[in-house]
């Protein structure tokens, strides 16, 4: 296997298809803990739900980026990708706590975009600051 793995396109497209296929997990655990449907909510044209979630791709995805350049087995990266998602959710209930003026998620279903763009701006900064504690080697 390790063999195979010395191919670059070949270790590229593994990477990726790892990454694609946890992120689509990661989605799926997203949408069981927001009280709305994400992709409902987009269909529909609610613009909070999407920057949300576009900042929920995006975390992810950088944490993976991350993994994968700290990492030099798909298992390790995979393992990093999954710590690092699950800081990344912890900090979405983080979120949750310090405002409870407000409930986030009722806030997002209701289209409340600046609630959406702060929901989005910490996942994105916060994944930078998981990427940037991944350190596998």
């Amino acid at each position: 296997m390790e063999t195979f793995f010395e191919y670059e396109m070949i270790r590229t497209a593994a990477y990726y298809s790892v990454s694609v296929l946890a992120l689509i997990v990661f989605l799926a655990i997203f949408e069981l803990v927001t009280k709305y449907k994400n992709w409902v909510e987009i269909k529909k044209g609610n613009v909070a739900v999407a920057l949300a979630t576009g900042g929920k791709i995006f975390g992810v995805a950088n944490i993976f980026r991350h993994s994968i350049e700290q990492s030099d087995s798909l298992l390790m990266m995979l393992s990093w990708g999954v710590i690092g998602f699950c800081l990344l959710l912890v900090s979405y209930f983080i979120f949750e706590f310090i405002t409870p003026s407000f409930k986030v998620d009722e806030e997002i279903a209701r289209d409340n975009r600046a609630v959406g763009f702060v929901s989005m701006i910490i996942s994105v900064g916060l994944s930078y600051v998981i990427g940037a504690s991944i350190i596998a080697r």
